[in-house]
């Protein structure tokens, strides 16, 4: 098994790397701030469910063929562009739209669940961070590897939850201070239609 320093240190890393400003705690900042806690949460745990396919993925040397095939990359990388260039046109939309995390229905939660999971699955350089973060951690003599790695993605995985749910919570009520503002919901809007179009764009010009 994983020697108990090791965990310590790989938990470190990831809590940091988590905290990082990347697309993820991005994009669950501005759905918790536009639409409360209880959607940044449920973003969120979207989110981290696609770390699952992304350890698999590592764990089976799936990651390594998408990194060595340049059009499989690519294909992925622009199909996750277009989505957030999607979400960013679809929150102009709803420019006018005063959220509150009250307003948000069983059905919005599932539907935000599901976009963070399609979002995470989308974005390539996730599975190529796993294959290069995860196996600094592997022992060759702890025994099986690609187990190891799984524990590991398992353990990243938890780690981001608490990390993600504690944005949400702070970041939601930021936000129900800031909607009670006049036209805030338009301005909020406006901003998380420019960070998805920021994320999409730079996703869409990444190298691998």
């Amino acid at each position: 098994m994983i020697e108990p320093t090791q965990l310590l240190y790989f938990i470190a890393a990831s809590v940091a790397l988590t905290l990082l400003p990347g697309p993820d705690i991005l994009f669950v900042l501005s759905i918790s701030v536009s639409q409360g806690k209880k959607a940044g949460i449920a973003t969120a745990s979207g989110l981290c469910t696609g770390l699952l396919f992304h350890t698999t993925a590592a764990a089976l040397g799936i990651s390594a063929i998408v990194y060595k095939s340049a059009l499989a990359f690519t294909i992925v990388k622009y199909a996750g562009a277009i989505y957030l260039i999607y979400l960013a046109f679809k929150a102009l939309k709803e420019s006018g739209t005063l959220f509150s995390s009250v307003e948000v229905k069983e059905t919005d939660v599932y539907l935000l669940y599901k976009r963070g999971i399609v979002m995470n699955i989308l974005n390539p350089k996730v599975s190529l961070f796993f294959l290069a973060f995860l196996p600094q951690f592997v022992s060759t003599g702890a025994g099986n590897v690609p187990l190891q790695m799984v524990i590991l993605g398992v353990i990243f995985l938890i780690q981001a939850l608490v990390v993600f749910f504690q944005v949400s919570i702070s970041a939601g009520f930021i936000g129900s201070r800031i909607m009670q503002m006049p036209n805030a919901g338009k301005y909020v809007n406006w901003a998380k239609a420019g960070i998805f179009s920021i994320i999409g764009l730079e996703l869409a010009f990444s190298n691998r």
